[in-house]
């Protein structure tokens, strides 16, 4: 159901290496019909292997079909054919990681009840085989933290300004021009595809429902060259990451740029690739690399889930992997015992760039109200007023960077710290992850 990108790369890779895949799935993968609104389109891509139709409803009432795959994405007509192909019997492939976000609770208990699967290894990180790692390469572990670049586009924007020097619009521009944004980039640029996919890991990860609504997001739009530029000075590179991660009380799930340490292979992920660190208690962290997005490598992972229908298909419901890797009956409980944190809850450390008066006394009154609320200070960085203003400015960046501290207390000193006469300008301030 939909031929676009990714539906004709899974058609051309399924029909280029079908003896491959019949040696490993044990049986062949045939497509038997296509569904797309634009026939000529699909007609141009199957040609005559396989019977193309305008709706999608034919493929959900052919009784010979064992596996619909969703490629129409969205939450709206995706959401109705995924559940009435379920209640049909129909295994589901999908790639649709918005839908699973928001509604995969829903889902996920249909397909149980109905005792078929639902996989969906192309939802998060494209062709990079992130979810059968998590579910099933480090079931031994307890999952300790996940952090990962999920996001091609807003990547691809960060790595540009940070090597040319420019500011965020002009990169995304760029970037729609050269096709790694879309014309309406909001879910990237704001995080909200980053989240999607965070919300599913965090699911796999730790055996909780997947719950998109509580996920903190952030996007990259605010973010200047400055701030790009005076993290390299300090050793760090700014990335959008999508976090989840064990607390003391609870899940942290959270979108929203983060200065990372140069030195980590994760910072060094540049142009529009995605990569994933996950810690386990026993692996410790391991890293996954490659492409999140395109054709053939969406494809791979699509490919792999029919794959896995194919060698299952027959297996008793009972007896497969769990669509979140954990065993339905205690993703209930696992849910009440472990919630998803407000922000506010969160601990980490920060990068915090103050426009002030060129002034004495301005850094020690800054420095006072931080102590006061108990936040410990790593590191001071000022810069010369020429170099921020121009020649004979009377203004200057303070940049601190912080050791780890409650969000809620952060907060609240920033606040402050906005309310002085000497501050010029709105704070900006940033998550530090050091990611040891």
């Amino acid at each position: 159901m939909g031929i676009g990108t990714v539906g004709s790369g899974t058609f051309n890779v399924l029909e280029r290496n079908q003896d491959e895949i019949r040696r490993r799935a044990g049986r062949g993968i045939e497509i038997a019909m296509v569904a797309d609104l634009d026939t000529a389109r699909a007609r141009s891509v199957v040609g005559d292997k396989a019977k193309v139709v305008g709706d999608a409803r034919e493929i959900i009432a052919n009784p010979d079909i064992d596996v619909v795959v969703e490629l129409i994405g969205g939450y709206g007509i995706a959401k109705a054919l995924v559940l009435e192909a379920i209640a049909a019997g129909k295994h589901v492939v999908t790639a649709n990681k918005a839908l699973l976000a928001v509604h995969g609770t829903e889902i996920f208990k249909a397909a149980a009840e109905k005792g078929v699967i639902v996989a969906f290894e192309a939802a998060v990180a494209g062709g990079i085989p992130i979810i059968k790692a998590l579910r099933e390469g480090l079931t031994a572990n307890e999952i300790q933290w996940v952090a990962g670049i999920i996001n091609g586009t807003t990547n691809f924007i960060l790595s540009e300004m940070r090597d040319k020097g420019l500011d965020f619009d002009v990169v995304l521009k760029e970037a729609q021009r050269l096709g790694y944004a879309e014309a309406d980039p909001t879910f990237d640029i704001e995080g909200v595809d980053a989240a999607h996919k965070a919300t599913l890991i965090s699911a796999i990860a730790f055996g909780i429902p997947v719950q998109f609504d509580k996920a903190y997001v952030e996007g990259i739009t605010k973010l200047s060259a400055a701030d790009i530029r005076y993290a390299e000075q300090l050793g760090y590179r700014i990335k959008l990451l999508g976090i989840t991660k064990r607390a003391d009380k609870g899940i942290e799930l959270r979108v929203h740029p983060s200065l990372v340490p140069a030195k980590r292979l994760i910072a060094n992920v540049e142009g529009a690739m995605n990569a994933v660190v996950v810690h386990g208690d026993a692996v410790g962290a391991t890293l996954y690399y490659g492409k999140g997005a395109g054709s053939e490598p969406t494809a791979s992972a699509v490919i792999a889930d029919l794959v896995d229908i194919a060698r299952l298909h027959d297996a008793d419901p009972a007896h497969r992997v769990p669509p979140l890797a954990f065993q339905s009956h205690t993703l209930g409980a696992a849910g009440k015992d472990l919630p998803v944190l407000p922000m506010g809850e969160v601990v980490t450390s920060y990068y915090v760039r103050i426009r002030v008066s060129d002034e004495a006394g301005v850094l020690a009154k800054i420095t006072g109200l931080l102590a006061e609320a108990g936040i410990s200070i790593d590191a001071v960085l000022q810069r010369e007023a020429d170099e921020v203003g121009g020649e004979g400015s009377t203004q200057t960046d303070l940049i601190i960077l912080t050791h780890d501290t409650r969000e809620g207390n952060m907060d609240a000193v920033l606040a402050q710290i906005q309310g002085l006469p000497t501050v010029l300008a709105p704070i900006t301030r940033i998550r530090k992850e050091e990611l040891n």
